[in-house]
């Protein structure tokens, strides 16, 4: 794994985690959809309507529990990714690097903070990566 996948796994993980909540609002408001009148025991079909809501509200809480470990996961790769970063030498380095990957920043918007053109902000990402991959292979 080169520096910039190692560093971007945080990111990817988050849009993951994202997906997955989006995931689970569609899942909980299906759930409210299902409705019966009172006294109403079977669909057409023979199946319960108890069954059916009990298998939706199972595929909730089971997601659900996917999502945390997730975020736990996140938590620590995030907390590991930020240890690397500041392993690096050059203070504009760390912090173009953590406005990335940590921050989760645009180019644009790390350009804007650090008050340079992207470019230059291209350039210095290079230079940076080449000290974490520096940093990885002395790691392994």
């Amino acid at each position: 794994m080169n520096a910039k996948e190692y560093l971007s796994q945080a990111l990817w993980l988050d849009q993951m985690i994202n997906s997955k909540l989006e995931q689970l609002e569609y899942l909980k408001s299906m759930t409210t959809k299902v409705s019966r009148s009172i006294g109403q025991e079977k669909v057409s079909g023979g199946k319960s309507i108890n069954s059916t809501m009990e298998q939706a509200i199972i595929k909730v809480v089971d997601l659900g529990e996917e999502i945390n470990r997730d975020i736990d996961r996140f938590v620590d790769l995030k907390r590991e990714i930020l240890i690397t970063i500041n392993e690096v030498s050059d203070l504009n380095y760390r912090l173009l690097l953590e406005l990335r990957y940590i921050s989760g920043k645009s180019w644009d918007e790390i350009a804007l903070t650090l008050g340079y053109d992207r470019s230059w902000v291209f350039r210095v990402h290079g230079r940076a990566l080449k000290e974490i991959e520096a940093l990885l292979k002395r790691s392994d």
